[in-house]
């Protein structure tokens, strides 16, 4: 299950995948925009520096702005990096994977159905970008408006 801490991630990614390439946005409007509380924002977005998808500038003038294009982003990858591996359960995980004790691999029924949601996540997040969810977030944006007029 995708945590609060992805979800607000991914939003602030998005909110800044927004801005021309390379402009700074201050962290109380993302939160503000985003309905993400501002002390949690900041503690995501220091874990997004880190892991190379966010630059940040302190002082006046300062803010965060993505550290390549959108499309450069995998959406897996970033949850992976704020939430963890994407397997429900530890030993059908690639990244963090966990040997069992209370049962058999080769023949346990739940592991077997757990790679198959651990590879069906896997096949849709590592294939979108950050470029597809904000063009979808735009495409949701008109759509609705033409709907309103």
């Amino acid at each position: 299950m995708l945590t609060r801490k992805g979800k607000y991630g991914l939003k602030a990614l998005v909110h800044l995948a927004h801005l021309p390439f390379g402009q700074l946005a201050f962290i109380n409007e993302i939160a503000v925009t985003n309905k993400i509380p501002k002390k949690f924002l900041d503690a995501i977005l220091g874990e997004l520096r880190n892991a190379g998808f966010v630059q940040s500038r302190k002082g006046k003038g300062g803010g965060y702005r993505l550290a390549r294009p959108a499309s450069d982003i995998i959406v897996g990858h970033v949850i992976r990096v704020l939430d963890g591996p994407l397997a429900p359960i530890p030993c059908a995980s690639r990244m963090g994977y966990q040997r069992c004790e209370d049962c058999e691999e080769s023949v346990c029924q739940v592991r077997r159905i757990m790679l198959e949601v651990r590879h069906a996540i896997a096949e849709v997040l590592d294939k979108r970008t950050l470029e597809e969810m904000r063009d979808a977030a735009n495409d949701d944006i008109a759509a609705s408006l033409k709907y309103q007029a």
